[in-house]
């Protein structure tokens, strides 16, 4: 007896094969219905970070004060990207593997409704009694007529009477309709692929950026280069040189609160120019507010927050005076306390000697209250609205860092200076508008106000259009698939002689079975006007997966 010999190329599969079958499941797996809605659960599951943890693009300085009360909490999240949810490395391979996986999805279901839509719809079943809905009865006439006014009775039905072969003459006719539902469904896959596209793109494309301008009709700020913006982020596909130029300038800011103290409204009173009004220096008047934003093109202005921005006078002992105004920190956001920092150098010929002039720098850190209120000498504040303002400072003389060409923060002084001992504390004080404090040397520190800023945000998103006629049609194809069913009806008309012909009708939900009998029943009532007296009552209960 011979023992045969398996070829091992047979017996055992090549490692291309193995990859090519791991690749192949991968996909299908990928590409499943199943698979999209689980990447879509989970990209709203990554979303709610965003909402729950400020985030950088938004709000920095929010951010920043997250991090700064937490320290160790704060960086954690910083590193999971739980402050930059929609920019981070995860939320993208979600947001990308949703993306592929619909596609995946869809492009079959199109090919297949494609293919239905060309289809005859299908022969009658040999055995219409098994069906859930049937019902008989007699009609006069021919069988060939009958069919003819079933088809009349069905105007918006895709219709096919075929004579059946060797039976006598039965003539048989199929009806379906709702082939509308699965267009609505893949319109709204289709959409909404098209929303994350279109987002996606606008990602890449577009660009935000955020400044604060003191509202004081001062020169406010220019759209020219991400250089004018506190924080900008920009597309992949942005360098920050093609801005479109606009300018804007804030008048006043108003805000509303109730007697809580809760904001009810933000709005300010801006004036802008774009376009053909840079060259003519034409300005034009448009009040924003938080839900109101200014839109110039694809480009949107909007009023996210506001705060105060001290005024300080400081006096050198040869009375050349230098007056700064900067924005604090709203630190509080139910009381506005805030808290900031800033630096000023003596005016040119105060001190001829450059070393000296170094040396007389001031530097002032503190607190603002809009409304104080004074624990002794702590200050705190009761109220947001600003009608008795004050503030705690720190005045400190000495180098304060100006020259040194190292980036600082404008709501806190470096510690390495006051470290080293070149930046000296010289008093600490409270002060209301109009007082001051006197130094060893003569130099005033006065308090003169303060004025209320806006916090603006420029975005430029080119897709935000197809955003919406994604979002439109998407809802157009979620109300079709819902209100469309889908339906079958099936009639055998046999011939009896004397001119009269026995009908038998059924009918079949495809996809949902609520209101199904009532409708068949009108149908039916339609074509068999002359119900058999042993016809079979529609029933409503039984199997239906012995249709055809």
């Amino acid at each position: 007896m011979t023992t045969p010999i398996l070829d091992r190329r047979h017996a055992r599969p090549t490692a291309a094969r193995s990859a090519a079958a791991t690749v192949r499941n991968t996909w299908r797996r990928l590409t499943s219905m199943r698979t999209a809605l689980i990447l879509l659960f989970l990209l709203a599951l990554a979303a709610i970070p965003g909402a729950l943890f400020p985030q950088r693009d938004l709000n920095s300085q929010a951010v920043a004060a997250y991090i700064a009360s937490r320290p160790t909490i704060g960086p954690a999240l910083d590193t999971l990207g739980v402050f930059d949810v929609f920019s981070s490395a995860w939320f993208t391979a979600i947001y990308t593997l949703l993306f592929v996986s619909l596609i995946g999805c869809l492009l079959p279901r199109v090919a297949e409704h494609a293919r239905a839509l060309r289809a005859r719809p299908v022969a009658v079943p040999r055995n219409l009694g098994r069906l859930t809905l049937h019902r008989g009865g007699t009609r006069a006439g021919r069988p060939e007529e009958i069919a003819d006014d079933v088809r009349r009775n069905l105007p918006r039905w895709r219709t096919e009477i075929r004579t059946e072969p060797g039976s006598g003459g039965v003539v048989t006719v199929s009806a379906e309709k709702g082939y509308t539902r699965e267009a609505g469904n893949l319109i709204f896959h289709f959409s909404l692929v098209g929303i994350l596209a279109a987002v996606a793109i606008g990602k890449i494309v577009g660009y935000e950026g955020s400044v604060i301008v003191v509202a004081d009709h001062g020169p406010g700020f220019c759209n020219t280069s991400p250089a004018v913006y506190d924080s900008f982020r920009a597309g992949s596909a942005v360098d920050g040189t093609g801005l479109d130029p606009f300018c804007v300038r804030v008048k006043n800011f108003t805000a509303d609160y109730l007697p809580n103290g809760q904001a009810e409204m933000f709005t300010s009173d801006i004036s802008y120019q774009s376009g053909a009004d840079l060259t003519t220096d034409t300005w034009n008047d448009y009040q924003l507010k938080v839900n109101s934003p200014l839109r110039l093109g694809n480009q949107r202005v909007y009023l996210t927050g506001h705060g105060y921005a001290p005024t300080f006078t400081v006096t050198f002992p040869d009375g050349r005076t230098r007056t700064e105004t900067i924005q604090f920190r709203p630190d509080d956001a139910t009381t506005f306390l805030s808290s900031g920092a800033l630096r000023i150098d003596p005016p040119g010929g105060s001190y001829p000697d450059p070393a000296e002039r170094r040396r007389n720098q001031i530097a002032i850190e503190g607190l603002f209250a809009p409304t104080a209120e004074f624990n002794g000498d702590l200050l705190s504040s009761r109220f947001p609205e600003m009608t008795d303002p004050a503030v705690a400072i720190d005045i400190y003389r000495g180098d304060a860092g100006l020259d040194s060409g190292t980036p600082q923060s404008i709501f806190a002084l470096g510690t390495s200076m006051i470290e080293q001992g070149r930046l000296v504390k010289q008093d600490r004080v409270n002060l209301r508008p109009g007082q001051f404090a006197t130094l060893d040397d003569g130099i005033t520190v006065r308090f003169d106000g303060a004025k209320e800023f806006a916090n603006l945000q420029v975005g430029y998103d080119p897709t935000q259009n197809w955003v919406l006629v994604f979002a439109t049609t998407m809802m157009i194809g979620l109300v079709v698939s819902l209100t469309i069913r889908r339906r079958r009806v099936f009639v055998r008309i046999h011939p009896t002689g004397a001119g009269h012909a026995e009908v038998q009708m059924a009918g079949l939900a495809r996809t949902d079975h609520a209101g199904w009998g009532p409708e068949f029943d009108s149908l039916a009532d339609r074509i068999l006007p002359e119900p058999a007296d042993n016809a079979s009552p529609p029933r409503q209960n039984g199997p239906e997966d012995h249709a055809h």
